[in-house]
């Protein structure tokens, strides 16, 4: 199946306003998960410019910015409702740049200290991921990181059915009104998982070194890869 930018953008175009009420009852490791890809943005000595890959409504782009006071920020989203938000979030900071398109497709300029990414790539097919980290390594200075707090398929059917029923009963019990409920379905339909394991092994053939895993709870994962000095 191929990415259909059009069909993700109108749909987080239409949930935008509402996106950012609702991650900590999705997301039930958030803490944890933002804390560790942030964690890793130190690896990169003094970061000078940084991309944010599907950047959405600046949620990571924000602490990115917090942590690393006047770093040159991109954030790159298909939805401009979503980068609407973001550029409220982050008014007060400078040097922040932003790009409505397709991070897949379109050519994106400069070279960066840290690429990141949250909670995007896994809208993307198995092909379209290891070109995108293709493209990652590319944009990379010597030295730099790339940081993916994103989710991943269980290493088996069984495995993978069993992180997404104790998701699944972890939300319902957050609180989320019916409605709601419904529209995380509608989201989730749109996701392209793959497994850790391939991932893994997309970012070495890209010719990342170092690559590992950082964090790991259930689906929920921050991996890693660095490009060589």
């Amino acid at each position: 199946m191929v990415l259909d930018p059009e069909n993700i953008k109108l749909h987080f175009d239409s949930t935008a306003k509402h996106y950012d009420t609702q991650r900590r009852q999705l997301i039930p490791c958030f803490d944890d998960f933002y804390g560790t890809a942030l964690k890793l943005t130190d690896i990169s000595n003094n970061p000078v410019r940084v991309l944010d890959l599907g950047a959405g409504t600046g949620l990571f782009s924000e602490m990115i910015a917090k942590k690393h006071p006047g770093i040159s920020l991109t954030l790159i989203d298909l939805s401009e409702e979503m980068l609407g938000i973001a550029r409220q979030r982050l008014q007060y900071f400078t040097n922040i740049s932003y790009i409505a398109g397709d991070y897949l497709n379109q050519p994106i300029e400069g070279i960066y200290d840290i690429v990141g990414s949250s909670l995007s790539i896994h809208h993307l097919s198995a092909t379209e991921k290891e070109q995108l980290f293709a493209k990652i390594y590319a944009l990379l200075n010597p030295g730099g990181i790339f940081i993916n707090a994103d989710q991943v398929l269980g290493p088996d059917s069984q495995m993978d059915a069993f992180y997404k029923r104790e998701w699944k009963e972890t939300i319902n019990k957050s609180g989320l009104s019916y409605d709601e409920l419904e529209q995380v379905n509608q989201r989730t339909s749109l996701d392209k998982m793959s497994t850790l394991d391939e991932q893994l092994g997309w970012l070495k053939r890209a010719g990342f070194l170092s690559v590992d895993v950082v964090y790991k709870s259930y689906s929920f994962t921050v991996m890693c890869g660095k490009k060589a000095q």
